[in-house]
């Protein structure tokens, strides 16, 4: 049923492919749920490959730390998300989001203020000793020596070349590569990456790794499922967060000026849902063409060319109208913040669905995908070759 290591190598490798999103990441914590369902109780990670980018990095390197297992590594993820609150991710009390201003105000009279201060609009300690708490790095390697795991791969911009960086760990067979302004580095993978990949620009601080900087993953990734090929996959299940058909959005009208808050999360949407819509349509163009390909003409060494089956669920529901529900569970102090930012629960939602990681918020997005997820089983359970089996 699932593929692992020493028992059927030759068994297909699907990756699994995590975009970034800030809070909308909760809803790729639902459709997992939504897949542990469709498991086998005791059934283990059914994604030998793990490809997760900004928010959906975290969530990767928590599946595969406890890829023995793949439900209650799920039920951990739905556990931390659906209670989550703010305040566990970025400093947002009074003088802690008081602080981050009169910095970054600082650094803008200055010319960039002191070299050795990150400087953000928001402080994401609290999300560090978070990930310290829940998540054993070192169990990575053991997944991995246990065959659980081919490889986990987490995607990071480096602010010095430009580069957008995948740094994995997996088994020893697998090379780095190089592509225009893409590679592939071998790394054990640690908090700091987590923290990299999910370090959104100008709104949290870049991190340092191995001297260099790096900053959100979905910055220059322009090839979302790229690493996940690179490293093995033979199919690809993508988890968006953007709602492809949204008709809601084509009502939205502007009647002033955009505001700052309203300008920002426009940057963000552009980040963080565009790259992967527009990948996953170019993998289908290649795999059309290469279908129209006669066996003949395909030469038997050939390593780079070949069809690859894709399966992407994201969101049924606009996840802009969902947010805008849930402002209202902002801790008033971030309120008054994004207030400042010319951003309420009907201006700039969208900016908000990213930073919304308040609990009522993030479990609607849980329940919007484990429904959605569950709406393809037909789908999803041939695809992940899933044994018909619902035993509880």
């Amino acid at each position: 049923m699932f593929w692992k290591r020493n028992s059927k190598e030759d068994a297909p490798k699907t990756g699994l492919i995590l975009s970034g999103g800030g809070a909308r990441a909760a809803y790729q914590v639902g459709v997992l749920k939504g897949i542990a369902e469709l498991v086998p109780k005791d059934a283990p990670n059914p994604f030998p490959i793990i490809c997760g980018t900004s928010a959906g990095a975290i969530n990767a390197a928590a599946l595969a730390i406890y890829s023995p297992q793949f439900r209650a590594a799920v039920w951990r993820m739905v556990h931390v998300w659906g209670n989550f609150h703010v305040a566990q991710v970025f400093k947002s009390d009074f003088t802690g989001l008081s602080c981050s201003a009169l910095r970054w105000g600082y650094s803008l009279l200055r010319g960039g203020g002191n070299k050795n201060t990150p400087i953000s609009l928001l402080d994401r300690e609290p999300l560090t000793h978070l990930l310290d708490h829940y998540l054993p790095f070192n169990s990575i390697q053991k997944s991995i020596d246990d065959g659980y795991l081919h490889s986990l791969c987490i995607t990071a911009s480096n602010f010095v070349n430009g580069h957008s960086v995948a740094f994995y760990q997996g088994i020893e067979s697998i090379e780095p590569w190089i592509r225009a302004n893409r590679i592939g580095v071998p790394a054990q993978i640690g908090i700091d990456h987590l923290m990299a990949s999910s370090a959104i620009p100008f709104v949290f601080a870049p991190q340092k790794i191995n001297g260099d900087y790096y900053g959100d993953g979905t910055m220059r990734q322009n090839a979302p499922t790229s690493p996940a090929l690179h490293l093995g996959a033979d199919k690809l299940f993508v988890i968006g967060v953007k709602h492809e058909n949204s008709e809601d959005s084509k009502k939205r009208k502007m009647t002033s000026y955009p505001s700052l808050g309203q300008i920002a999360g426009h940057v963000l949407d552009s980040i963080f849902l565009d790259n992967v819509s527009i990948d996953l349509e170019r993998l289908e163009r290649i795999n059309k063409t290469f279908s129209q390909i006669p066996d003949r003409h395909i030469p038997d060494d050939s390593a780079t060319i070949r069809k690859v089956d894709i399966l992407s669920v994201s969101p049924s529901k606009d996840l802009y109208t969902v947010a805008e529900k849930h402002y209202h569970y902002m801790p008033s102090s971030v309120r008054l913040f994004m207030r400042g930012l010319g951003t309420s629960n009907q201006n700039g939602s969208n900016l908000v669905s990213y930073l919304l990681f308040e609990k009522a918020y993030c479990r609607e997005l849980i329940a919007l995908g484990f429904s959605d997820t569950l709406e393809r089983r037909e789908e999803i359970i041939p695809f992940l070759n899933i044994e018909e089996s619902n035993k509880k």
